[in-house]
């Protein structure tokens, strides 16, 4: 009330002139009405600048009141969760398996759009160029850190036009061959390798692809020279596997087990750095060529300039979902670790696998125009 007091007192003093004319001429005469026309138009138009001034006030007040990026109303609307890849595969599954749980969690829908296309390049960009409001996020694996390399144009600069919110989860490949392959472990398969040079074949999925550059991972890091067979895919790379067309291939554990427990592949090695749960008899490609390491990981983004009250928001709800036992178990039987890692340390792999791939495809060769 004081603060208004003293505007409406500012505005009584700049109409100071025109009020004592209009009062003097009022007193001219004792028949003359207390308010002449003009002391009332003088009057009117001092009230309508008080309440425009008072209206003033009042928004100013309003907006400051209501923050509209409070880590508390973050979302205000639906998120759209692209994902760059068709439905179905491990990126969907974790997609919508998270936007399930962040819906129950929030409040708001958390909705799943697949943008598949050019090796996931399409719904990559579409996120970059969005609003940096939160309300548009991405859901993809390390192809993120391998297409920079592959594609010396692309619209985006990875570490520029994004904010990394958390490493969602991730599964190891395995290392798996037709059983009438001569090797069963990884230094037995080193061996023949350097016996046969140029005539073990190792499939890949495509070129460019995760498994095409785990053969080619493989083949710098033993210093073997495989040959690589590509495909238009992974369900014609894995056929030939099993019928023994191909010698062997990298493909994703949840994938390839099925196969290997049927009998119908060998499993060699899992290319993480621990065993896995699932196949714990099975070692890892370390054990043979140390700091051997390739996994696929499944990260959540936000477009670059997303305020950082709501990238903490998004990681504290999407490690908050991780953690629930209904998610924990949905991935476990897809064979995904899930994780949720801090920004930082996200930040940290994407660096680590940047400066690997590029390595990696530098020395290999590999370009995709």
């Amino acid at each position: 009330m004081h603060t208004f007091a003293l505007v409406a007192a500012g505005l009584l003093a700049s109409k100071n002139g025109e009020t004592s004319r209009g009062w003097r001429e009022s007193n001219r005469s004792d028949s003359d009405a207390i308010f002449t026309p003009a002391l009332f138009g003088n009057f009117l138009r001092l009230v309508r600048r008080l309440c425009c001034c008072l209206a003033g006030v009042a928004a100013a007040c309003a907006q400051a009141a209501a923050p509209a990026s409070a880590p508390g109303t973050y979302p205000t609307r639906a998120v759209r969760l692209i994902v760059p890849f068709a439905p179905g595969g491990g990126t969907d599954i974790m997609a919508r398996s998270l936007a399930q749980r962040m819906t129950e969690i929030t409040g708001q829908q958390f909705v799943v759009e697949n943008r598949p296309g050019a090796n996931a390049l399409i719904g990559t960009e579409a996120v970059a160029k969005s609003a940096p409001d939160g309300h548009t996020l991405l859901m993809t694996t390390n192809i993120f850190t391998i297409n920079p390399w592959l594609y010396p144009n692309i619209p985006f600069n990875v570490e520029r036009d994004f904010a990394p919110v958390t490493l969602a989860g991730s599964a190891p490949n395995l290392l798996a061959a037709h059983p009438s392959i001569p090797a069963k472990t990884v230094k037995e398969l080193v061996a023949l390798a350097r016996s046969r040079p140029g005539q073990l074949t190792i499939a890949a999925a495509g070129l460019g692809t995760p498994s095409h550059l785990a053969a080619e991972l493989l083949r710098q890091s033993a210093k073997i020279d495989l040959l690589i067979v590509h495909y238009k895919g992974t369900g014609a790379s894995l056929n030939d596997v099993i019928g023994g067309q191909v010698a062997m291939s990298f493909g994703t554990l949840p994938g390839l087990a099925p196969f290997v427990k049927m009998g119908r592949l060998r499993a060699l090695a899992v290319s993480g750095l621990q065993r896995a749960g699932s196949l714990p008899e099975v070692p890892t490609v370390a054990e043979a060529l140390p700091g051997f390491e390739v996994v696929t990981w499944y990260g959540l983004f936000a477009p670059a300039g997303t305020p950082r009250e709501i990238i903490t928001r998004l990681h504290s709800e999407t490690v908050k979902a991780l953690a629930g036992p209904d998610v924990k178990q949905r991935l476990a039987a897809q064979g995904f670790d899930a994780e949720g890692n801090t920004p930082e340390q996200f930040t940290d792999v994407i660096r680590r696998d940047l400066a690997r791939w590029q390595k990696v495809i530098a020395e290999a060769k590999i370009r995709v125009e």
